[in-house]
């Protein structure tokens, strides 16, 4: 005899609002959550002979040839901050932002053999790769903090202010907007998928219209407002403001980044929880 639907631990229903988000489901799954960062630790690493070195690795090349081209050859100005520490924290902040869109971006393609199988609160996934890559960008501020560190020792015009105990909410920021903005693409390219091409070439042209390789204060005036529509570039320049004490953000471009962020976040989670339905017929 069939047991009584009351009865039932869990019951599946079909969405019918546009932020049936079921966000007590996706507590309950948190150990599933951490399985997924598991899994992406462990498969991005595995038989590697550096394993997560890469993650250090990685950022010092790219601060290394940052340094020569754009420090000594090109000669922009770091509004004083020493190389090491402008080129740094600039790749690690944007390798943080990318990877976090990229994963987010592909969430149906990646794991569709997945959706089909099992159900599982799909935000779960989303919420794992920020986690996924929170642990990469950890190793990479513990490395930059040595470094920041070493140039107070040397005295090196660097002044802390007491905001920068407050770095988390610049990751918190970068991961909001990221999973925003990846959560829209991911819901068009099931059935774009072309589209997938045009973002990749679309980060690689964003990152020079983002300040990761120049300060705020070397953009031209009849240029500025290429850092209004871009919504990384306020988190970015902040973090070096309270990190080093140089740089300068406008209220104005802070206020419209954080409006872009909730934005992108809203239209993000609708066109994610709508696509959810249907997207498994398509992919």
């Amino acid at each position: 005899m069939d047991k009584p639907s009351d009865e039932w631990d869990l019951i599946l229903q079909p969405k019918r609002r546009l932020f049936d988000l079921h966000l007590r489901e996706v507590i309950r799954y948190r150990d599933l959550i951490w399985l997924f960062v598991k899994r992406d630790f462990v498969t991005q690493y595995k038989q590697t002979i550096l394993g997560p070195l890469w993650f250090i690795i990685n950022p010092l090349f790219s601060t290394v040839m940052y340094s020569f081209v754009f420090g000594n050859l090109a000669k922009i100005g770091t509004d004083g901050i020493p190389f090491l520490l402008f080129y740094y924290a600039g790749t690690m902040l944007w390798t943080f932002f990318t990877g976090c869109f990229n994963d987010a971006s592909n969430i149906f393609l990646n794991n569709a053999g997945l959706f089909g199988k099992v159900y599982f609160p799909r935000l779960t996934v989303p919420i794992s790769n920020v986690f996924s890559n929170l642990t990469k960008v950890a190793i990479q501020f513990v490395t930059l903090m040595v470094f920041y560190i070493y140039y107070l020792v040397i005295k090196a015009p660097v002044r802390p202010s007491w905001w920068s105990l407050a770095f988390p909410l610049i990751f918190v920021w970068l991961a909001v907007l990221a999973n925003g903005m990846g959560m829209i693409i991911s819901s068009l390219t099931t059935k774009y998928r072309d589209l997938k091409h045009l973002i990749g070439f679309a980060l690689h042209l964003a990152m020079y219209a983002t300040p990761v390789v120049y300060p705020l204060s070397q953009i031209p005036e009849k240029f500025a407002w290429v850092n209004y529509v871009n919504p990384v570039s306020a988190p970015i320049e902040l973090f070096r403001i309270w990190f080093y004490g140089a740089g300068t953000v406008p209220p104005e471009m802070i206020a419209t980044s954080l409006g872009m962020t909730a934005g992108f976040t809203v239209l993000g989670l609708v066109m994610f929880n709508q696509n959810e339905r249907n997207y498994i017929d398509v992919v």
